[in-house]
């Protein structure tokens, strides 16, 4: 099972549903500012935020490298299709990657994937993402979590080093009665990036970053997360 889908298979299990809720209405909030009439959701997961902004009539579309994420957007009723995003050739008024999208992408390949997003972007629409800062790295997303089902067993460690967040998924599942069990394991691998690098790169695309919004996600402490606006001219 490849990483992405084995995350897509325990991600029910994990219990971030307020910090997805948190996150997702204060970029909602933003996404509804611009009053987009069209929206696309770069790395859409299982398609919550793209029912959210259907509910508030803006016309969503979701895609994901995932096909089991998709596979469980799509029988939620979400307009979503498994598909890379350089190769859509509709254009939307709003793209959104949410929920650490950007830090899933290599720093090989970023350029070429946010050109990517401009290219989908109407004329003066908006890009409105989140990335993991520094801080969230290194004192929050790093550590070990154990989760008994009855007839599951999930182990994660993750670990940050030289600006790459490790994160080894291992899931133990009941086959029979007899108690075997089959496994399934993966890494999958997270880039931290400068907010101040980013943004020149992403003004050298083409866009305007109208605003850096720092953001608690997890921790009152300090900024574990910074979300972007930004404007194609």
């Amino acid at each position: 099972m490849q990483a992405l889908d084995l995350y897509a298979t325990i991600e029910e299990y994990l219990d971030f549903e307020d910090e997805v809720h948190h996150l997702y209405k204060t970029i909602g909030h933003t996404v509804l500012s611009k009053e987009p009439k069209t929206l696309i959701d770069i790395g859409c997961g299982q398609g919550e935020f793209c029912h959210i902004m259907e509910l508030n009539g803006i016309k969503s579309f979701g895609v994901d490298l995932s096909a089991k994420q998709i596979e469980i957007a799509v029988s939620k009723g979400t307009d979503a299709k498994c598909i890379d995003i350089k190769d859509i050739k509709e254009t939307y008024d709003c793209a959104t990657a949410t929920f650490d999208v950007i830090n899933y992408i290599p720093q090989n390949t970023i350029k070429e994937f946010l050109e990517s997003c401009y290219q989908v972007v109407n004329k003066e629409g908006y890009f409105i993402f989140d990335i993991n800062s520094l801080y969230g790295f290194e004192n929050v997303a790093q550590g070990t979590l154990n989760i008994d089902l009855k007839d599951k067993f999930i182990a994660i460690d993750a670990n940050f080093k030289e600006n790459i967040l490790y994160t080894d998924i291992t899931l133990f599942t009941q086959e029979d009665k007899e108690k075997s069990f089959k496994k399934d394991s993966g890494t999958i691998e997270q880039f931290c990036y400068k907010k101040d690098e980013l943004s020149s790169l992403l003004q050298t695309i083409g866009f305007e970053v109208e605003n850096i919004i720092n953001f608690n996600l997890h921790t009152d402490e300090e900024f574990d997360k910074y979300i972007f606006v930004c404007k194609k001219g």
